[in-house]
């Protein structure tokens, strides 16, 4: 059977909010959650961009049973790897083994504060995949005296490991990714229902594990409301990810979408109250091979009355066609 999750989008709520929202989520019947991880919003709109992982810590102690994990970290410059193998193992402890590390390349939009030029994509996926070697010896129990071609953890070890560490996920786009993905994750990640890129993963060692998939959403009984709010926030979206991976701010992302209209953002976001158009637009990830969604309800202050409805009308339809 298909899960369906609740993404705690950090661009578009604050810390407490983002708490308490999935803390509801858990207790709409939501069967795992997701976070992501920015140091800027995509647009100013969305307004928000709290630290995701003390976010994710606080959760921990406000939920009991719904899964818990970033989507996704970038492990090769605003953080260190051996950093982020501290984090997801720290992690894990406090969530009683509900925590999985997502973990991916990045976007300029984030990464760009700390400085040092951004990379090209090549040598983005470089670093990564050396960055998840440290991450997994790390999380193994291994103490390093790494020095790579792009990362030194001289002297590195973990004092505080969870029986089980935490399961570790990368966000694939193209063949390289998904090449890096099948070799070295356990679980796939991705935002566009594309079965090229899980054949990709399959072809590379990734058969039979698990693929998370995520897409937006926007809820509400005004459909005109929702379509205006997913234009606002969201329009940005459909630009692909060699676009999203390198702009570096949110004016950056303004002009980029300036000629995006509000019915261009409503033919590939569900907008509305109609289950059967939500239905519609994630049945396209289950029958390309996701065995895992993830749902981004947009606007931060629209997640009540969409946890509401998700609990009574969405999610019973979603587990009933897929």
């Amino acid at each position: 059977m298909v899960q369906i999750g609740y993404t705690m989008m950090t661009e578009q709520a604050g810390p407490r909010d983002l708490v308490e929202h999935v803390a509801g989520a858990e207790r709409a019947g939501f069967d795992f959650s997701v976070t992501s991880d920015h140091y800027s919003p995509w647009l100013g709109a969305q307004g928000h961009a709290p630290y995701a992982w003390s976010v994710l810590g606080a959760a921990a102690q406000a939920t009991e049973r719904i899964p818990l994990m970033t989507y996704e970290t970038c492990p090769t410059t605003r953080y260190h790897p051996a950093v982020v193998a501290q984090k997801a193992a720290t992690m894990q402890l406090l969530s009683g083994g509900r925590f999985r590390l997502g973990l991916g390349s990045g976007e300029n939009l984030n990464e760009h504060v700390v400085g040092g030029g951004w990379p090209t994509a090549a040598v983005r996926l470089e670093k990564l995949e050396e960055a998840v070697r440290i991450i997994r010896a790390l999380l193994a129990g291994e103490e390093l005296d790494h020095g790579g071609p792009h990362f030194e953890a001289r002297g590195a070890r973990l004092w505080d490991l969870p029986d089980e560490p935490p399961p570790l996920g990368v966000a694939v786009s193209g063949e390289q990714s998904c090449a890096i993905a099948g070799r070295l994750a356990d679980l796939v990640i991705a935002t566009e229902p594309k079965s090229e890129l899980l054949a990709a993963f399959d072809r590379h060692g990734g058969a039979g594990k698990p693929r998370v998939g995520q897409l937006p959403v926007c809820y509400d009984t005004d459909r005109d409301a929702a379509v205006a709010r997913a234009h606002d926030q969201f329009r940005w979206f459909g630009s692909g990810w060699k676009v999203n991976a390198e702009l570096p701010g949110t004016a950056g992302f303004a002009g980029a979408t300036r000629f995006v209209r509000p019915e261009d953002v409503a033919a590939s976001v569900p907008c509305g109250d109609d289950v059967e158009a939500f239905v519609d637009a994630v049945r396209p990830y289950a029958e390309a091979g996701f065995d895992e969604i993830a749902l981004i309800q947009i606007g931060g202050d629209q997640q009540g009355p969409f946890l509401d409805w998700a609990e009574k009308a969405l999610l019973p339809a979603l587990r009933d066609a897929l």
